[in-house]
C-alpha cells in the first residue's frame, strides 16, 4: 500500500488541480515534506487522509486497506478462490492500458501475463522503474510471459512466477 504521494497523485485522488494541492501544501494546510535538495513535495498517507477528511473529500480510495493489484494480460498467477475480496483488483489488456491504469490506480503489485508482443512485459517493467513515483510497485511476470526475456526482466527487479505460484503466495512475500 502506497504511503507517500506526489502532489500530482494527491490532486488526482482529491479530484482537484495539482496547483491547488501545492498551494495547500505551501500554506501549511496540507502536511508533508520537501525532498532534500529539490522543490519536490511529498505527502504522507496519514496527512493526506487528514486533509481529505477536513475538507469533506471521500477517503474510500485511501482507506480500503486492501492491497491493490493490477492484472495485465492473460496467464497471470491465479487468485485463490474466496480470496478475491482480500485485494482491490483492476485489469488491463495491453501494455498501453496498463500504463494508464498504473498512474491512476497506483497498485502495490502488477501481475504481468502473456500480451500481444513478447517484449511488452519488459517495456512495462522499464517504464515503472524509470518513474520515481512508481518505483515502489512490485512486478510479477508469469513464466510464459517472461519467455526469452527472463534475465532482462529480473534486472528490472521483476519476479518471475512459475506455474504453481498464486497471487496469495506472491502477496505474502511482497506486501
Amino acid at each position: 500500500m502506497k504511503s507517500i504521494f506526489t502532489t500530482g497523485e494527491a490532486a488526482e485522488i482529491c479530484g482537484v488541480s495539482q496547483q491547488t494541492i501545492i498551494r495547500c501544501f505551501d500554506s501549511g494546510r496540507l502536511k508533508g515534506f520537501k525532498v532534500p535538495g529539490s522543490k519536490f513535495r511529498r505527502i504522507p498517507r496519514a496527512a493526506l487522509i487528514e486533509f481529505m477528511k477536513e475538507h469533506n473529500i471521500p477517503v474510500d480510495e485511501l482507506e480500503s486497506g486492501k492491497p491493490k493489484v493490477l492484472v495485465v494480460g492473460s496467464d497471470c498467477p491465479p487468485i485463490t478462490k474466496g480470496k478475491e475480496s482480500a485485494y482491490e483488483i483492476k485489469s488491463a489488456r495491453s501494455g498501453y492500458e496498463a500504463g494508464l491504469l498504473t498512474h491512476k490506480f497506483s497498485p502495490d503489485v502488477i501481475l504481468v501475463g502473456v500480451l500481444d508482443s513478447d517484449s511488452e512485459p519488459v517495456a512495462i517493467c522499464k517504464a515503472v522503474r524509470q518513474s520515481p513515483e512508481l518505483k515502489h510497485i512490485r512486478i510479477v511476470v508469469s513464466g510464459r510471459a517472461a519467455g526469452k526475456h527472463t534475465t532482462e526482466l529480473r534486472e528490472t527487479g521483476a519476479v518471475i512466477a512459475d506455474d504453481s505460484t498464486t497471487i496469495d503466495g506472491i502477496m505474502e512475500q511482497l506486501v
